[in-house]
């Protein structure tokens, strides 16, 4: 009889498939992340390569649906929003979401259905952050993980090391104004918490396009000290400042108002040295909101699962990993993840 029923039983995950949309729960009826606008959404966490506009329902925690609000507007969808270890029935799926440590608001799906739980885990990291919950691990049947970082090369130094050599650069230079490239959600304002607990306690001077989501951070009960607007300040101010601005605005014309830039680049990218070397950085901090090739084998090991899929990054490396360790694993062909969104 045991035997039988083995045989019946489906395949893991049987339930959940990748169409052009991206990742569909079919007893549920609905996508989570999905590429393009459906009727019913789950969203991991606020980047632009998961959060999109034009969803009819959608569903996240409730940082997300802010941030969703904040970028979207009336485009974000009809947002339920879901506290982190609370559990939702939608058709014929349990769904439960849990920190990733990514990003405020940031979650894994976890989804229970026929005696089978699968975690999404989104975009995840495992590094002590102060913008948000550390990511929690559940043990499961099927492990969904992204694979950014996912080569043995790619292991990231302490992020508070890095803040510290941007400290020590700023006695060297107290004339010169430390222009840091970060991404808009999340880096910025990690980077920014991540000084005030190294001591900084100075203004920090933001760039128009960082302004807003940082103040929903503030506005989420996430502080991060004294802040000013960049473009209006005094040249003279911004000497020997700490200055955040977008990646793109690094090379730009707007860092001319700067007094004597010093640039840096806070990203995990940034330690290959040929992109700090076409960035024209001077100060790389590899400092990064994905997981590392250490964390993704031992987060991997440590929810036990019986079979791994792996979506956008490095996924031969980390399928291969898998499979040597006697783990069910394969590559999920996902459309629309965008490798440095966030990194």
């Amino acid at each position: 009889m045991h035997h039988i029923q083995a045989m019946q039983r489906p395949k893991a995950g049987a339930w959940l498939t990748v169409t052009g949309n991206g990742l569909h729960c079919g007893p549920g009826g609905f996508h989570i992340d999905p590429a393009r606008p459906v009727e019913r959404a789950v969203i991991t966490h606020g980047h632009g390569d998961h959060a999109r506009p034009g969803n009819g329902a959608v569903l996240a925690t409730a940082e997300t649906a802010a941030i969703m609000r904040s970028r979207f507007g009336d485009q974000a969808g009809r947002i339920e929003t879901l506290a982190y270890g609370a559990e939702k029935r939608i058709g014929g799926v349990t769904v439960k979401l849990v920190p990733a440590g990514h990003i405020l608001g940031s979650a894994q799906i976890v989804l229970e259905h026929g005696g089978e739980r699968v975690v999404v885990s989104g975009d995840y990291k495992r590094r002590r952050d102060p913008t948000c919950p550390a990511f929690e691990p559940v043990p499961c049947d099927v492990f969904i993980t992204e694979a950014t970082f996912g080569l043995p090369v790619f292991r990231h130094p302490p992020a508070e090391a890095e803040i510290g050599r941007l400290l020590d650069s700023l006695k060297v230079f107290p004339e010169r104004a430390h222009l840091v490239g970060v991404y808009a959600l999340g880096k910025c304002q990690r980077v920014i918490a991540l000084l005030r607990e190294a001591g900084y306690d100075a203004p920090i001077f933001l760039h128009g396009a960082l302004q807003e989501l940082t103040a929903l951070y503030q506005a989420q009960g996430v502080p991060l000290g004294a802040l000013a607007d960049a473009t209006a300040a005094d040249k003279d101010a911004m000497k020997g400042a700490v200055v955040l601005a977008p990646p793109s605005a690094v090379d730009e014309r707007w860092s001319r108002r700067l007094p004597d830039p010093l640039t840096a680049v806070a990203s995990g990218w940034i330690r290959v040295r040929q992109r700090a070397k076409q960035r024209n950085v001077e100060l790389p901090l590899v400092i990064s909101d994905h997981a590392d090739w250490d964390e993704l084998t031992a987060t991997i090991a440590e929810v036990a699962p019986g079979e791994v899929w792996v979506t956008h990054g490095r996924e031969e490396a980390l399928v291969h990993w898998a499979t040597t360790h006697g783990i069910n694993a394969r590559a999920l062909a996902l459309t629309g993840r965008e490798e440095e969104t966030g990194e």
